[in-house]
């Protein structure tokens, strides 16, 4: 039988472990709990709280604010921002409501939970207008909708056309991709976060890698400014921007799992944040 000794080194090594577990234990609270901070000339406050797995905004053209709560299986929520401030469910029963664009008299919504419909809500009913897998980010130009699948690399962009109904792979073979732009000059830009980078869109191929190195870039928004993209991290993500120089900013950082930016005016936006449940208002304050 073997006896403990003073000497051993057992002790030793437990204190080692406790002290190492102690210090990830520690890491990981100060990544839960780092505070989101602003670039100089820039500031944010928080807009809307308490919203568990908030993801997509958007506003219609009388300005209503539409956001969405991202469960799977049928729990997903459509909400409408009612003028005394609260939030009122206009659409249930959704899987995973990801994407949101202003389309028509109304907003249309995507779904990632799987094989689903992109639905419009407008003038208090709600259409089919096209299907996609795993859709995510969508946005408008006016005739179009442009829709993007986060599939495990066989992703697809894809294109409706509000006149002829009709729906046009524009690229395939994308990984994980979440967000797709339009800039107000028609460019056309999609990121690809299982590649960390943004992609300008050109017609004839050979699409332009304009952002790289980023981590799980999600969100893209294309305005005057230039081209702003969130990170979807659930750990210190960034708001970024780069801008028509071709400087990368960074405007936010220790945000978690960032989602949609919304431009209320220029230099002025909402953002959600899902891993916080909460969305922000952020502006310029100088320049």
């Amino acid at each position: 039988m073997a006896y403990w000794s003073p000497n051993s080194k057992l002790p030793l090594l437990l204190m080692s472990l406790a002290a190492m577990m102690l210090g990830a234990l520690g890491f990981l609270a100060w990544q839960h709990f780092f505070p989101v901070s602003a670039a100089s000339g820039w500031s944010y406050s928080v807009y809307l709280d308490n919203l568990p797995h908030v993801s997509a905004l958007a506003r219609d053209r009388q300005g209503v604010l539409y956001v969405s709560q991202e469960l799977s299986q049928g729990r997903g929520i459509l909400f409408k921002r009612e003028d005394d401030g609260r939030l009122s469910a206009v659409l249930n029963g959704l899987s995973k409501p990801d994407g949101l664009a202003s389309f028509g008299d109304g907003v249309a919504v995507t779904q990632e939970g799987g094989e689903q419909p992109v639905l419009w809500l407008h003038g208090g009913k709600v259409d089919t207008l096209f299907r996609g897998v795993n859709l995510e980010g969508i946005v408008g130009d006016g005739r179009h909708l442009y829709a993007i699948e986060d599939r495990p690399g066989d992703g697809r962009l894809l294109r409706f056309d509000s006149r002829t109904g009709e729906v046009s792979v524009l690229r395939d073979g994308l990984l994980e991709s979440e967000g797709v732009a339009v800039c107000p000059d028609g460019q056309l830009y999609y990121a690809e976060k299982g590649r960390n980078w943004v992609k300008r869109f050109k017609p004839g191929g050979g699409d332009e890698i304009v952002m790289d190195r980023l981590k799980a870039p999600g969100f893209v928004l294309c305005d005057e400014e230039g081209l702003w993209v969130t990170e979807d991290l659930t750990h210190r993500a960034r708001l970024l921007l780069l801008d028509k120089s071709g400087k990368t900013l960074i405007i936010l950082k220790g945000l978690r799992s960032g989602q949609t930016i919304l431009p209320l005016a220029s230099g002025h936006f909402l953002v959600a944040e899902q891993g916080r449940g909460r969305v922000l208002e952020v502006w310029r304050s100088a320049d």
